[in-house]
C-alpha cells in the first residue's frame, strides 16, 4: 500500500527548514494500564510505523496510523540523542537491530492531527522515551546531523539562527540540479541556482535550472509531490519580479491553463541573483508572454473591457501582492456600508462607503481621537498602529477554509472564540469604531468563481465556544443576504456598480497611487507605522541575524504598504459600457465577447455588466454612432480610379453630399456620394498635394500643397486661388476653426494664421492673413489635430515625438515621445481628453493629454498611415492595403477588411458617420458603408 503522509511544513515554526526523511518504527514509551496516557495505551504492540522527518529545530514522526497524532519533539527539549544501547531493561527486541535505533527523551512532545482532524495542537510537558528504528539506514548516518542541530538548539536564538545557516549553506552547496530528470536530454542548460520556493507561511529550499526549453525547480527534500517541478516556458504568460519582506528577491511565474503549475513564487539571496534568472528567462525564444502593461490594462480598465474585480486583482499582482504570500496579500476594499436592512438598494449611493477615504477616517470621531494621538507622538509619527492588512487579519477571514494556517501562524492554537470572525455586521461595525480595527476585505469576498467556503465551518472545526455559550460555526451574515453565496453575488454586483466605478479610482489612490505616502498621504489621513513602508528598512544590510528576524517578525505582524505604482492621480472609470456607451455591443456583442474572452476577461461578467449598466443605449439605426455599432459589418459600396498617382488626402463637404481628394498628381478631385461619379478635376499648382480641409461654408476647400503654399479651391465655380507660401518647406497638414488657419510643414514648424473672416466662410482670407504664432519643433511637422473646443493643439512630426499646445496662448503643454519612428496622424476623443496617435513602428498608442503620458498601446504589426477612432475602436489603414478594425481595450483585430493593393494613405469619416472613405498608393478611391447602398 502506497504510504500516504499527513506532513506538512505547516506543522513546523514559520521559517523552519525540513530537510530529510526516513522510514522508521517508532518504539513509544512504555506507560502504566492504570494511568490515562491517552492514545499512546491504545496501540496494542508500542509500536507506530511511519517516517521520522528531520527538521532545523523538530524532530517530527508521521505515523501510518490516522488514529495516532503526528509527534512533534523539539531539539531543544530533548535531554540526550544518541545511538540505541541495550541496558537489560525491557526493550530486548530491539538488540538485533540496535546499530539502526536513535533514541532520545524529550521533555515535550506536541501531537497534531490525531485521528487525523485538525485541531489545536496538544502539548505534553513530561519526559519521554522514544526509539526510532530506521528501516533502510544506520543510526550513525543520521545522528551527526541531528546531534549537530540539537547542539544548535541549546545555543540562544542568534547563535542558533547563525548555525542552522550554517548548516544549510553547506547542504546547499553540496547539492546540483539531477540532470537525469531533464524532461529532454537534448536541453542546452542556461542557468542553475539556489532558490526557495514559496507558498502561504512556509519558503522550501530548492535547485532551480533554466534550459532552452524549460524551466525546473528540484527542493533539497521529498515534500513536494513530485520530485522536480517542469515549467515550458511555452506555457509561462507572465513574470513578475516580487518584493519579499520588504526586499526586492521575489520572482513569481504565472502560467497558461495547459501548464499543470498554475504559478511558482520563488525568493532568492539578494536582488542580483532574481534578477539574473528574469533576464536569462526572457532571453529565451520560446517564451511568449502576455501583453500586461499597466497602462494597456488601466486603459481596459477605464474603458470597461475589464472589470473592477479583474482591474483590481491585477494592481494588486503589480504591487507584489500575491496569494502565495500572507504578509502581502491582496487587498479589496470593503464598498458596502449596510449589514443592517433586509434588502439593499444598490442604485443608492447611501449602500456605499466613501471610497475617498481609508478605512481610519470612515468614523469622523475616532480619527480626530487618532489625529490628537498622532500629534503627541515623536517621530516618525503615524495614525494608524495596525495596518489594512496583516497575515492575522488575512487568516481572521480564512480561518475556516485554511485553519492549517492559524494553527502554524499561531503556534498550534486557534485564536480566542470571541475575536474570531464570526458575524459580518459585527466586523463592519468594529472596523469603522474600534480605535486599533483598520483591517480591509480580501478578493475571497467578491469571488463568484469559487465557493465562498471561507463564511462556512464546512469541516466541522471545534473553534470553540462564544462568552454567549454559542460554539463558533458559520459567520452571521447581513439580513440581506440569504445563504454565503448570497454575500458574494451582491458584494460583486456593488463592486461592479456604477457609484464604485465612478468612485473606485480614489481608493486606487489611497492605497497603490500617490496619496500612499508622503505628503498625500497626510493630507488623506492615510499614514501608518513607518516599517509598513517599503524602503523603510533594507534587511540586505543587517548582518545580525537576530535582529534581522525581530524586524522580519515586526514586518510580518505589522503588515506591508503595497509598492507604489501611480505618483499622480489615476484617471477615473469611463462613463457607461465603453466610450460609445454600450451601443456597439447590441448587434456585435457576440463578436466583441468572444475577443474579450480570448483576452483572458470574463465574459459572463462584461455581460452582465451590459444588462446593468443604467448608462447602456439602445440600437437607434439614425444615431451618429450607427457606424461604430456595425463596423465589423463593412462593406464596399462604390470605388473608382480616382488619380494618376498616389492619393494622399480625402474629406467630405460639411453637408456630407460630396467626397473631395487631393494627389500626389497635382490634382484635386470631387465625388458624389453615393454613386461615386466624378463630378470635378482641377490641377492645383505644380507639385503634390498633401491636404485638404472643407470650410463651414461648404463652398470652399483649403489646399496644402508639397511647394510650400496653401491654396483655396471655389466648389460652385471650380476655382483655384493662390492664397500665400505659408512656409519654406512642403506642408503637411492644415486645419481652419473660428476664423484661425493653423498649418504644419517640413520645415518643423507649426504656423497659425488669423483672419477676420469669421469661422463660417473664406471672408478676408483672399486678403491674406498675418501670423500669430510660429511653433517650432525639433524634426518635420507630419500631422495635427485640434481639440473639439479649440484649447489644445497636438503635433506629430518624424521623430515621433507628440508635443500638445495650449491654445491660444501657444504654449507647450507635454511633449511624449510615442513611436520609434515617423508619426502619422493623430485624432481625438474629446469626451475623454485622449489623443491616438498611428506611426511607422506599427503602433496604435492613447494619450491621456490630461497627465501628458500614454496610456494604452497595441502593435499592428504593419506601417500605419491613417486612422479614425469613436473613442476605443480603431479602423486603420494599413501598409497592407487591409482596413484593419481594432478595438483598443481588448488589444484584438476584430476584423481586416481586404481594401486596396497597395498601402492605405488616408481615411476620412464622414460627418454624419454614415460613410468611410479610403484612398490608397493604388490610386483608387472606396467608398465604405454597412448594409444596402441604397441607405448611403
Amino acid at each position: 500500500m502506497q504510504y500516504v503522509t499527513r506532513f506538512s511544513q505547516l506543522l513546523l515554526e514559520p521559517g523552519e527548514i525540513y530537510f530529510e526523511d526516513y522510514a522508521a518504527i517508532c518504539h513509544l514509551p512504555k506507560v502504566n494500564p492504570s494511568e490515562d496516557k491517552g492514545w499512546l495505551r491504545l496501540v496494542p504492540d508500542g509500536k507506530l510505523r511511519g517516517r521520522l522527518k528531520v527538521c532545523s529545530k523538530t524532530l517530527v514522526f508521521d505515523p501510518r496510523d490516522f488514529y495516532a497524532p503526528i509527534l512533534k519533539i523539539p531539539l531543544r527539549s530533548c535531554k540526550e540523542i544518541r545511538r540505541y544501547n541495550h541496558d537489560g531493561g525491557s526493550t530486548k527486541n530491539l538488540e538485533d537491530n540496535q546499530d539502526a535505533v536513535i533514541s532520545l527523551e524529550s521533555e515535550m512532545t506536541v501531537e497534531v492531527m490525531q485521528h487525523n482532524i485538525l485541531q489545536p495542537y496538544v502539548f505534553r510537558r513530561e519526559v519521554l522515551s522514544y526509539h526510532f528504528e530506521l528501516i533502510y539506514k544506520k543510526a550513525d548516518a543520521v545522528l551527526p546531523q541531528v546531534c549537530q542541530l540539537q547542539r544548535a538548539s541549546t545555543l540562544p536564538p542568534n547563535d542558533q539562527n547563525t548555525m542552522i545557516q550554517a548548516i544549510v549553506r553547506s547542504r546547499q552547496h553540496r547539492r546540483v540540479f539531477d540532470r537525469s530528470f531533464l524532461h529532454d536530454l537534448t536541453e542546452t542548460p542556461v542557468l542553475e541556482m539556489h532558490t526557495n520556493k514559496v507558498t502561504p507561511l512556509v519558503t522550501n529550499p530548492g535547485t532551480v535550472l533554466l534550459t532552452t526549453a524549460r524551466l525546473y525547480f528540484q527542493p533539497h527534500n521529498n515534500i513536494e509531490q513530485h520530485p522536480v517541478l517542469k515549467i515550458d516556458l511555452c506555457h509561462i504568460k507572465q513574470i513578475i519580479k516580487r518584493r519579499f519582506l520588504l526586499r526586492q528577491v521575489g520572482l513569481e511565474i504565472f502560467t497558461r491553463e495547459t501548464c499543470g503549475t498554475k504559478h511558482l513564487f520563488l525568493t532568492f539571496k539578494d536582488p542580483a541573483e532574481r534578477d539574473a534568472l528574469y533576464h536569462c528567462i526572457i532571453q529565451q525564444d520560446s517564451l511568449n508572454l502576455d501583453d500586461l502593461r499597466q497602462d494597456n490594462i488601466t486603459y481596459q480598465w477605464q474603458a470597461r473591457a475589464i472589470s473592477n474585480y479583474q482591474y483590481l486583482v491585477y494592481l494588486n499582482s503589480q504591487a507584489d501582492r500575491s496569494v502565495n504570500d500572507l504578509t502581502q496579500y491582496p487587498v479589496f476594499p470593503w464598498v458596502i456600508a449596510d449589514y443592517v436592512s433586509e434588502k439593499l438598494d444598490l442604485s443608492d449611493p447611501g449602500t456605499y462607503r466613501d471610497l475617498t477615504k481609508p478605512v481610519g477616517a470612515l468614523n469622523e470621531e475616532r480619527l480626530e481621537r487618532l489625529k490628537e494621538r498622532c500629534q503627541e507622538m515623536p517621530e516618525p509619527r503615524f495614525l494608524y498602529g495596525s495596518h489594512y492588512s496583516t497575515p492575522g487579519f488575512v487568516l481572521f477571514y480564512l480561518v475556516r477554509q485554511f485553519p492549517q494556517y492559524m494553527l502554524c501562524l499561531q503556534n498550534g492554537r486557534f485564536d480566542h472564540p470571541d475575536r474570531m470572525f464570526n458575524s459580518l455586521p459585527d466586523t463592519w461595525h468594529n472596523v469603522t469604531t474600534n480605535p486599533s480595527d483598520f483591517k480591509e476585505l480580501i478578493p475571497e469576498f467578491y469571488d463568484t468563481d469559487r465557493k465562498p467556503e471561507f463564511l462556512q465551518n464546512a469541516m466541522g472545526i471545534n473553534f470553540g465556544v462564544r462568552q454567549n455559550g454559542k460554539p463558533v460555526a458559520d459567520v452571521e451574515l447581513p439580513p440581506w443576504a440569504k445563504c454565503p453565496e448570497d454575500v458574494v453575488t451582491v458584494m460583486r454586483e456593488a463592486l461592479e456598480s456604477e457609484y464604485v466605478s465612478s468612485h473606485l479610482h480614489h481608493w486606487i489612490d489611497l492605497i497603490f497611487g500617490y496619496k500612499q505616502r508622503g505628503e498625500e498621504a497626510e493630507k488623506a489621513n492615510n499614514l501608518f507605522y513607518h516599517l509598513c513602508y517599503e524602503g523603510s528598512v533594507d534587511l540586505g544590510e543587517i548582518t545580525d541575524l537576530n535582529d534581522r528576524l525581530a524586524l522580519e517578525v515586526q514586518i510580518t505582524e505589522f503588515g506591508q504598504i503595497p509598492k507604489q505604482l501611480l505618483s499622480q492621480p489615476h484617471p477615473r472609470r469611463s462613463r457607461g459600457l465603453g466610450l460609445y456607451d454600450g451601443t456597439y455591443l447590441c448587434n456585435n456583442e457576440k463578436a466583441l465577447l468572444n475577443g474579450i474572452h480570448n483576452g483572458n476577461i470574463e465574459e459572463e461578467q462584461l455581460q452582465n455588466n451590459v444588462n446593468n449598466d443604467p448608462f447602456t443605449v439602445s440600437c437607434n439605426p439614425t444615431s451618429a454612432k450607427h457606424f461604430w455599432q456595425n463596423v465589423q459589418n463593412l462593406t464596399l459600396f462604390r470605388e473608382s480610379g480616382g488619380h494618376r498617382e498616389s492619393v494622399m488626402w480625402l474629406t467630405f463637404t460639411s453637408d456630407t453630399q460630396s467626397i473631395v481628394s487631393v494627389g500626389q498628381d497635382s490634382l484635386l478631385k470631387v465625388f458624389t456620394i453615393p454613386k461615386l461619379n466624378q463630378v470635378r478635376s482641377v490641377h492645383i499648382g505644380s507639385l503634390a498635394l498633401s491636404c485638404c480641409f472643407p470650410l463651414p461654408s461648404n463652398q470652399h476647400i483649403l489646399v496644402g500643397s508639397w511647394d510650400n503654399s496653401v491654396y483655396l479651391y471655389n466648389l460652385e465655380y471650380s476655382q483655384v486661388t493662390k492664397l500665400f507660401e505659408a512656409h519654406s518647406d512642403a506642408v503637411s497638414c492644415l486645419h481652419w476653426a473660428n476664423a484661425t488657419l493653423i498649418t504644419g510643414s517640413w520645415d518643423c514648424t507649426v504656423r497659425i494664421w488669423s483672419y477676420g473672416g469669421g469661422s463660417g466662410g473664406p471672408s478676408g482670407l483672399n486678403r491674406g492673413g498675418h501670423i500669430r504664432s510660429e511653433l517650432d519643433h525639433d524634426a518635420p511637422v507630419t500631422c495635427m489635430a485640434v481639440h473639439s473646443s479649440g484649447t489644445l493643439l497636438g503635433v506629430g512630426t518624424q521623430d515621433g515625438v507628440v508635443t500638445l499646445w495650449t491654445l491660444p496662448e501657444a504654449n507647450i503643454e507635454h511633449q511624449i515621445k510615442c513611436h520609434a519612428g515617423s508619426i502619422n496622424a493623430l485624432v481625438w476623443n474629446p469626451e475623454e481628453d485622449r489623443l491616438l496617435t498611428c506611426g511607422d513602428d506599427g503602433l496604435l498608442t492613447i494619450i491621456d493629454t490630461s497627465i501628458g503620458s500614454k496610456i494604452c498601446t497595441n502593435s499592428l504589426g504593419e506601417l500605419i498611415r491613417c486612422v479614425v477612432w469613436d473613442g476605443r475602436l480603431v479602423v486603420a489603414g494599413g501598409s497592407s492595403g487591409d482596413l484593419i478594425i481594432f478595438d483598443m481595450a481588448a488589444g484584438q483585430v476584430l476584423r481586416r477588411v481586404e481594401a486596396h493593393k497597395g498601402p492605405i494613405t488616408c481615411l476620412a469619416l464622414a460627418p454624419n458617420g454614415q460613410q468611410l472613405v479610403s484612398g490608397s498608393q493604388d490610386r483608387r478611391i472606396i467608398l465604405w458603408g454597412y448594409g444596402s447602398s441604397d441607405n448611403v
